[in-house]
């Protein structure tokens, strides 16, 4: 800071103090002039600290030219904790979250409704607030490993957004011993220096037994494991075939050539797709469950799958929506049986324009099960023995293929944003060990579906629309500009000053088009930070949801989007399946509309909320088994690529794409500080920068699948 920022700054420091004591008498320049002994001449460099403090919202001017002390602005929101001591307080509503120093956050927990005083908020900065009182408590119950003392025991929470450990008295342990996961009932949120006490509910198994670590994730996030027995009896009495009476009045298709395409693992299938091509028109099914078939309206099986919302794929296990008689039984279109479904069946012309369209319920009976390294091998490879072993089904995949890219580049054309990076997948032995960690790789196959699964959900969207029928639509709101424009500037400082111009997003206006962020992503394209810019880029999109409202999807450059292709893992796809049928039928009668119009508020609600805990429940199963990994390989060196940037240090990814933190008291060469409008950390006496983008190599230094974190250092003093 400058001698005359210093003295400017204490001159702001000794005329706030002043207006503090005299909080309720406001002054003119006048005044305050006098009472601090200010010149005349002097009188213009005082109203410019007077406006400094205006502009900070710690002093206000009334219409009469009068300052006095700013009244405290007084907001409510949910506090989020940050590990290392601060935190921010979301308002509903607000675009900028209030960041609270840790000496403002009082006695307040991570998501507790709090009231939050304004101590100040400069144009173009984040607001500053002070928790002044807690409203309601977020945390009731806290998952975390017991240590014990001789006469009483502590729980170190599991989240690290939990800053306390948790007391814990002899009488209330349940007899838990060191080492115990634990699931701890708060009782006391603590004051005044004084740690939170609990009572231990539940012992979940000891740190060391296999599986234990997945079992917190489940329970702090309050995934519900274990069917209640009525919904299993209900199972139980689902049939295994399907009967000649619920093929009655189908379409059948049984004799259409149709696959099935999934991970080899997979044991719910519940899409399957045919493909014919005559005088060059495309003729695309996606047949899909008929769940709704077997989970009545308000049955027990639906409540149940109402309450999980989705199925949940953690680390080493699936949670299952519903059970697995259905999932992988009556509902799973195996391949040699009869199987119920509802059928979207889509006319394409050459260039993959949607000609016409029919929506039916149907019995199908799936030819072959195919997985996505088969399919691969036979479009990209000709593979002679799996041509020959799918020979009848050979033909058919080409043409999917082609069909496939004609959709993908109208989708691109229109817009339709395309992030493509590898998503981690973590393989484990026997014991739940992690072994390797690999990227899990797009193929064409993965391609194919994926395009087919798109068309089918924007089909009948945009069909139930027009006919103005209650429904449950997928919905990507656009993102804020302001957020784009600051990505965009970032990016530039974080790139080579030749490359910036490429990355400018010169025509984002009040309205950002899905065109601009994929034309960002496409100029980004084989450039070292390509990875890093969409993950920044996905990070500044809103979150999509379900809604009644049919609000267009950001991110796929669509009207009209609905998810119809899942309805054994995802509760919105078997109560759309229900509204069709019902349309199908000639049941969706004025009584039925106003019944769809009272639930699907809820439905999609919840549906929204669910989704959430569980990808947050994945989230983080993946991030302890990769800190697990990386215990056992500290000390070694890798190559990263730096992707983000703090005043504290650089994040690091590397190739396996585990994440860590790369300290700024680990990087030995220099001493490094943070430039904010650039971005970049730079050394004090070398000049080295650090952008986002930028290759690295370093060293593991340390891990922690407690934690879930992982810490690297310079590889070298010289580097």
């Amino acid at each position: 800071m400058t001698q005359e920022r210093e003295q400017f700054e204490r001159r702001k420091k000794v005329l706030y103090d002043m207006i503090c004591d005299r909080q309720y008498v406001p002054m003119k320049i006048k005044e305050i002039a006098i009472l601090l002994q200010v010149p005349k001449e002097k009188r213009e460099e005082l109203r410019e600290v007077l406006d400094a403090l205006v502009l900070e919202g710690k002093v206000e001017i009334s219409a009469k030219g009068k300052y006095r002390k700013a009244k405290a602005k007084f907001v409510e929101g949910i506090y989020e904790a940050n590990p290392r001591g601060f935190g921010f307080v979301r308002v509903e509503g607000w675009t900028e979250d209030i960041f609270i120093p840790e000496e403002q956050a009082g006695n307040a927990l991570h998501q507790d409704r709090v009231q939050v005083a304004i101590l100040q908020a400069k144009e173009g900065k984040r607001p500053e607030g002070s928790i002044v009182k807690i409203l309601e408590r977020g945390i009731t119950e806290v998952i975390g490993t017991y240590q014990k003392s001789r006469t009483y025991g502590f729980v170190v929470p599991d989240n690290q957004r939990i800053l306390s450990d948790i007391f814990i008295a002899r009488e209330n342990s349940l007899g838990a011993v060191d080492g115990h996961k634990v699931k701890v009932r708060l009782t006391s949120y603590g004051d005044r220096g004084k740690n939170p006490e609990g009572i231990v509910e539940e012992i979940i198994g000891h740190v060391n037994d296999p599986g234990t670590d997945i079992l917190s994730v489940i329970v702090s996030s309050h995934l519900p494991m274990e069917f209640p027995e009525k919904v299993l009896r209900q199972a139980e009495r689902t049939p295994l075939e399907v009967s000649e009476a619920d093929r009655a009045g189908r379409l059948d298709l049984r004799n259409v050539n149709m696959v099935t395409i999934d991970g080899e693992d997979a044991k719910d299938l519940d899409d399957a797709v045919s493909l014919t091509v005559e005088d060059g028109h495309y003729h695309l099914g996606v047949h899909i469950a008929d769940v709704s078939n077997y989970v009545q309206e308000n049955s027990a099986l639906d409540r149940e799958a109402l309450v999980r919302g989705t199925s949940v794929y953690l680390a080493d296990r699936v949670i299952p929506m519903l059970p697995h008689r259905l999932s992988n039984g009556i509902c799973s279109l195996n391949a040699g049986c009869d199987r119920l479904a509802l059928s979207c069946l889509m006319e394409f012309d050459e260039d993959g324009r949607l000609l016409s369209h029919q929506v039916a319920e149907t019995v199908i009976c799936v030819d072959r099960r195919m997985s996505y390294n088969q399919v691969r091998a036979i479009i990209e490879d000709q593979d002679e023995n799996l041509c020959r072993e799918f020979e009848d089904q050979v033909p058919m995949l080409e043409q999917m293929a082609e069909l496939s890219g004609k959709l993908r580049a109208a989708r691109r054309k229109r817009g339709a944003i395309d992030f493509d990076f590898p998503e981690a997948k973590v393989k484990l032995d026997e014991l739940g060990v992690p072994v390797e960690i690999c990227p899990y790789l797009r193929n064409v196959a993965t391609d194919l579906i994926e395009d087919f699964m798109l068309a089918a959900n924007e089909t009948i969207a945009e069909d139930f629309y027009w006919q103005q029928v209650p429904f449950v639509y997928r919905t990507h709101e656009a993102p804020d500009p302001e957020k784009i424009r600051d990505l965009a500037v970032m990016i530039c400082a974080g790139t080579d000053r030749k490359k910036a111009a490429a990355y400018a997003l010169r025509s984002v206006s009040d309205e950002v088009r899905p065109r601009e962020v994929q034309k960002l992503l496409d100029q980004a394209a084989g450039l070292p930070e390509e990875k890093m810019i969409s993950r920044l880029m996905l990070r500044s999109m809103k979150q999509a949801a379900y809604t009644t409202d049919c609000l267009g999807h950001f991110g796929l450059a669509a009207k009209y989007y609905c998810h119809f292709t899942s309805p054994i893992r995802r509760y919105p796809d078997l109560q759309i399946h229900r509204i069709i049928k019902d349309v199908l039928r000639g049941r969706m009668n004025e009584e039925k509309s106003s019944h769809y119009t009272e639930i699907l508020p809820q439905v999609a609600q919840q549906s929204s909320t669910t989704e959430r805990r569980a990808e947050e429940a994945e989230r983080e199963t993946i991030k302890l088994k990769k800190a697990e990994y990386m215990e056992k390989h500290i000390g070694e060196e890798y190559d990263g690529v730096v992707s983000g940037v703090a005043s504290y240090g650089l994040y690091v990814e590397l190739e396996n794409t585990v994440e860590g933190l790369l300290h700024v008291t680990r990087m030995y060469d220099d001493r490094y500080l943070y430039h904010e409008e650039t971005g970049e950390l730079a050394g004090m006496d070398t000049g080295r920068t650090f952008r986002l983008g930028d290759p690295i190599r370093i060293r593991v230094s340390s891990a922690s699948k407690d934690t879930r974190t992982v810490d690297f250092e310079f590889t070298s003093p010289e580097q």
